[in-house]
């Protein structure tokens, strides 16, 4: 899976996870338990990279390796790769996650 199948996928299951925290808001009277709700959020966005990865056998610490990148002496990782161009998606979800937190009060 290229890179940008595996941030599309991501993004799908990261929005499932967010639907089924939100459906958890209304059994949680106490602030302070919804806020911990962000805390679950990035638990799963991690989770669910491994998961991924492991699906489509990716090795996370090896190095990332494409043409634009062979002469460059930067080497990240598989994990790097993938935290960079997906944290735009973790942000904009959990941003509206705590939108959703915050209404309820």
């Amino acid at each position: 899976m290229d890179i940008d199948g595996f941030r599309a996928e991501l993004e799908t299951r990261l929005i499932i996870e967010k639907e089924y925290i939100i459906q958890e808001l209304s059994s949680i009277d106490d602030d302070q338990e919804r806020l911990e709700l962000l805390g679950k959020f990035n638990e799963k966005y991690k989770e669910l990279i491994k998961r991924l990865a492991n699906e489509n056998g990716i090795d996370l610490n090896a190095l990332y390796q494409n043409e634009s990148n062979l002469s460059n002496s930067e080497n990240l990782s598989y994990e790097q790769i993938i935290l960079g161009k997906t944290m735009s998606i973790y942000e904009k979800l959990v941003e509206e996650l705590y939108e959703e937190i915050t209404n309820l009060n």
